[in-house]
C-alpha cells in the first residue's frame, strides 16, 4: 500500500509539477495586479457632466422612435421586451440614453432625435479623449486607432458591448482602449505593463491559450482534471510526508543519521520541508481550484438567471420612467456646485426611482412627481417574493455592515457593494439568502445552501477573505507566506521529476553504462 502511495506521487507530481509552479506563480500576479474592466466608479470618474437641456427626449419618445431599428438588429417580428434600466448621460458630446432589456441586450439612442446609435471610429476616438481628459486636464496626447475587434480574452464577458474600438495612447506608457461600438462604454484602459501583468496571470493562470487555438471548449475540462490531478499529486504526497518525518517524539526514533528525515540530496529536502510545512495549503489551493470549475455542476449557478430576474423586477414599466423629460433644475437636485454625471432611471414593480450619479460616485435621489427617493420594504419584499415564485418569506433583516457572504472584495467598493442592504430569508429547501439595494433596487447576491459551502469550499481557501484574514497587511503576510512555500515545492518537484524522467527514460544520457549516478539522483531514486 506504501509502495503505491509513493508511486502515485511521483507520477502524479511529474505529471502536474510545471503546472503547480505556473498556477502559484501567476497566482501571485493575479493577487497584485488590478482587474483591466474597468468598474462602475473608475466609469463614473471619467463621465462628461449631464447638464440636461430643455427638449432633450424622454425615454418613451426615443424608445419608440429606435423601434423599427431595434427591430432590424434582431428578429423583426420578435415581441418587444421590456425595459430593466435606462441611463442618460453624454457621451461623444450628445446625450444618450443608454437602455438595457430584459434579454440583456444594450442599446445607445439619441436623446435628441431617438435614433440607435451606433459609435464610429471618430466617435470612439472623442470618448477616448474626454476620458482621458478627465486624468490629465490641458494634456492632448496623441490617440492612434488600431482595429476593431469582434472579441478578446480580456472582456470575454461582455459580448452583448462588441464590438470594441481599440485606441492607443502616446503617453509613454503604451495605454490602450477598447470602447464599445454599441454603447460608448470605456470597458477598458491599461498601460502595457498592466496587460502584462494579465497575460502572465489571468490569461495563463485559467488556460487561456486554448481559447486562442480554438479549443476554448474544452478548457474548462482542462483545468478541471489537471486540477483534480494536483489534488491527488498533492494528497498523496502530503500523506508520504507524515509518514517519513520521524521528529524522535514519544520514544519514536529518527533515522540511524540522526535526522527527522530521510533525504541528503539539496532538492529533495527542500522539497520535504516545504511540502510538509507548506503542504496542506497547497492541498487547499488545488482542491478548491477543482471545484472552482463546479465539476458535474455540484453547486447551484452562482447568478441569477435571466428569468428570476425578470420576475424579481416585473414587468410592467410604470408611466413616469416613460414620460419623464429631462431638465436643467437636475442638476440643482445634487446640491450647490455638484457634476451629476448620469441619470439612471430604475424600477420594481410599479414603483421607481431617479438616481442621479456624480463623478465621486455619490447617488443622490431626484425629487420628480411619481417617484420615490428610494424603494420600501414592502417593494423589495414583494419583487423577493416574485422572485422566489411563491415562497414565503422566513425573516427580513435591513443591514448595515457587510457579512460572510456579502462583502467586496480588494478591488470593489461600496459602488459595487453598497451599504445597507435589505437581507432576505426565503422559507424554501436550498434556505436561500437574498441581498437588495434599498436605493436602487438591485438584487445584489442570491445565495442558496449550496452557494454558501462554495464560498467556504471555494472561496474562503482559495482566496482567504474571511475573518482577521480579509484585512490588509495580515492578508498580504499570510497570502505572501504560503505562495513562497507553493513556489519552492512546486519548483522542487519540477527538478524532481525532470530527473526522475533522465533516470527512468535516459533523457540527456549517451551511454547509460558510462554514466553514473550522482548522489542526487541515487536519492531521488530511493524516494
Amino acid at each position: 500500500m506504501k509502495r503505491l502511495l509513493f508511486l502515485t506521487h511521483r507520477w502524479a507530481g511529474i505529471v502536474i509539477a510545471l503546472f503547480m509552479l505556473l498556477w502559484f506563480f501567476t497566482g501571485l500576479i493575479i493577487a497584485y495586479s488590478s482587474p483591466l474592466v474597468q468598474s462602475r466608479a473608475q466609469q463614473l470618474a471619467h463621465a462628461q457632466a449631464l447638464s440636461p437641456e430643455p427638449g432633450w427626449l424622454s425615454l418613451g419618445e426615443a424608445w419608440q422612435r429606435s423601434a423599427e431599428a431595434r427591430k432590424a438588429l434582431y428578429r423583426p417580428n420578435s415581441p418587444e421586451s421590456p425595459i430593466t434600466d435606462a441611463r442618460l448621460l453624454r457621451a461623444a458630446g450628445e446625450p444618450q440614453w443608454l437602455v438595457e432589456d430584459d434579454r440583456n441586450r444594450r442599446f445607445a439612442v439619441s436623446a435628441i432625435d431617438g435614433e440607435l446609435r451606433n459609435f464610429s471610429v471618430e466617435q470612439a476616438q472623442r470618448i477616448a479623449q474626454e476620458w482621458l481628459a478627465a486624468d490629465r486636464p490641458g494634456e492632448r496626447p496623441a490617440i492612434t486607432y488600431l482595429d476593431t475587434l469582434e472579441a478578446t480574452s480580456s472582456l470575454r464577458n461582455y459580448t452583448e458591448f462588441k464590438p470594441f474600438h481599440r485606441f492607443v495612447v502616446d503617453d509613454g506608457a503604451g495605454t490602450e482602449l477598447l470602447i464599445s461600438a454599441r454603447t460608448g462604454d470605456v470597458l477598458q484602459a491599461a498601460t502595457s505593463f498592466e496587460r502584462g501583468l494579465y497575460w502572465a496571470g489571468n490569461w495563463l493562470h485559467f488556460f487561456r491559450p486554448l481559447d486562442a487555438l480554438g479549443a476554448g471548449d474544452y478548457r474548462r475540462d482542462a483545468l478541471t482534471w489537471v486540477s483534480f490531478a494536483a489534488t491527488l499529486g498533492v494528497l498523496t504526497g502530503l500523506i508520504a510526508g507524515w509518514l517519513r518525518w520521524r521528529p524522535g517524539w514519544f520514544g519514536r526514533p529518527t533515522y540511524a543519521s540522526g535526522d527527522t528525515q530521510p533525504f541528503r540530496a539539496f532538492w529533495m529536502r527542500w522539497h520535504f520541508w516545504t511540502g510538509l510545512i507548506g503542504g496542506s495549503f497547497a492541498l487547499f489551493w488545488a482542491f478548491s481550484g477543482f471545484l472552482t470549475n463546479n465539476p458535474w455542476q455540484i453547486f447551484s449557478p452562482a447568478t441569477p438567471s435571466r428569468e428570476e430576474l425578470a420576475r424579481y423586477q416585473g414587468t410592467k414599466v410604470p408611466e413616469v420612467i416613460r414620460n419623464w423629460r429631462p431638465q436643467a433644475a437636475s442638476k440643482a437636485d445634487g446640491g450647490a456646485g455638484t457634476e451629476v454625471a448620469e441619470l439612471d432611471w430604475r424600477r420594481l414593480g410599479d414603483q421607481a426611482v431617479l438616481l442621479a450619479y456624480t463623478r465621486d460616485g455619490n447617488r443622490l435621489p431626484q425629487n420628480v412627481a411619481g417617484t420615490a427617493s428610494q424603494f420600501d420594504e414592502a417593494t423589495l419584499l414583494a419583487a423577493a417574493q416574485r422572485l422566489a415564485d411563491g415562497t414565503k418569506i422566513a425573516a427580513q433583516t435591513l443591514q448595515q455592515d457587510y457579512d460572510s457572504y456579502y462583502y467586496p472584495t480588494h478591488h470593489q467598493g461600496l459602488a459595487e457593494k453598497p451599504l445597507p442592504v435589505l437581507h432576505v430569508e426565503l422559507a424554501d429547501p436550498g434556505h436561500t439568502h437574498l441581498y437588495l439595494d434599498p436605493q436602487d433596487g438591485r438584487l445584489l447576491s442570491k445565495q442558496d445552501s449550496s452557494r454558501r459551502a462554495f464560498r467556504w469550499l471555494v472561496g474562503a481557501v482559495h482566496h482567504w477573505d474571511f475573518g482577521w484574514l480579509y484585512y490588509r497587511p495580515l492578508w498580504d503576510a499570510w497570502m505572501l507566506t504560503w505562495i513562497g512555500f507553493g513556489l519552492v515545492l512546486s519548483a522542487s518537484s519540477v527538478v524532481i521529476g525532470w530527473r526522475r524522467l533522465r533516470i527512468t527514460f535516459g533523457f540527456g544520457q549517451k551511454s547509460r553504462r558510462k554514466a553514473p549516478r550522482s548522489p542526487e539522483l541515487a536519492a531521488a531514486s530511493e524516494a
